[in-house]
């Protein structure tokens, strides 16, 4: 693998992830939820996510492990991989306690009606267990953005603004609670940004298990079944956190212009850079 490519990856799955902490600094220096403008955000990083995993990823999976294994078994290695991508995100979110889940939004306006509602004690746990949800859901995140930026860096540099975007709500949740259970914003803010290190950390995984296998005669296989699994958890994150996320507010037409907006984008910029 080249080395710039290899360390643009890092960089990007280190913005990704650290963009958590632009959450935790909305949630102090906002006074209101722009409700439109993140739904909008939402949906675009979820056209965005849909459009390059099933056009791009998917698509240039299936074309490799074909040539390798011939149609029928080529295809049913893609497929096999997809939804394994698919299952190993859906576990993971399946037992992270619903409660404490961060894919249960969070505005700004909270951080004055938590304060009225609920005892220290709970939130700083529930801020606790937030963070640490936040981490586990981060980290096949990470393993994605890495992957797809050695693989092709221009899509990976939208993945990974895609990933930033709905990791900023994530922030939020995160730093609510803990800011009103110790009075800390320095607290409140580290632990936000220090949540998102789970996607560097699965940048890392990717790096020490997968990348020694990507030099010899199975890298292709490798690499195709990696991008496919990649495009099964991408598929998923969109479908099950980003879209649900934007209905939360109440804008439901304004997430699925922002969904829109993001295919296009995606369509117009491969179309100009293929």
């Amino acid at each position: 693998m080249d080395f710039s490519n290899t360390t643009l990856a890092f960089l990007l799955t280190i913005f990704a992830g650290l963009s958590t902490g632009i959450g935790s600094a909305i949630a102090f220096f906002a006074r209101s939820t722009n409700t439109k403008l993140l739904t909008v955000s939402l949906g675009f990083s979820a056209g965005v996510m849909i459009y390059i995993s099933f056009v791009e990823i998917f698509a240039e999976a299936k074309i490799t492990f074909i040539e390798r294994f011939g149609e029928f078994d080529g295809t049913l290695y893609t497929l096999a991989s997809f939804f394994g991508g698919i299952l190993l995100i859906g576990l993971i979110d399946k037992f992270i306690p619903s409660l404490e889940n961060p894919h249960e939004m969070h505005a700004v306006e909270e951080m004055t009606k938590t304060k009225r509602a609920v005892k220290s004690h709970k939130l700083y746990r529930m801020g606790l267990l937030t963070a640490i949800a936040v981490a586990v859901h981060n980290f096949p995140e990470g393993i994605a953005t890495f992957m797809t930026v050695l693989h092709d860096p221009t899509v990976g540099i939208a993945i990974a603004i895609a990933v930033a975007i709905h990791n900023i709500p994530e922030g939020i949740a995160v730093s609510v609670p803990i800011y009103y259970a110790t009075g800390s914003r320095k607290k409140a803010f580290i632990l936000s940004f220090l949540s998102g290190l789970a996607e560097p950390l699965g940048a890392l995984l990717a790096y020490f298990l997968l990348m020694p296998y990507l030099t010899d005669s199975n890298s292709g296989a490798i690499m195709a079944s990696t991008m496919a699994a990649v495009a099964g958890i991408m598929v998923f994150i969109s479908l099950d956190e980003l879209l649900p996320s934007a209905e939360e507010y109440g804008e439901h037409h304004w997430g699925i212009y922002g969904l829109i907006g993001g295919m296009v984008v995606m369509a117009v910029s491969l179309l100009f850079l293929a």
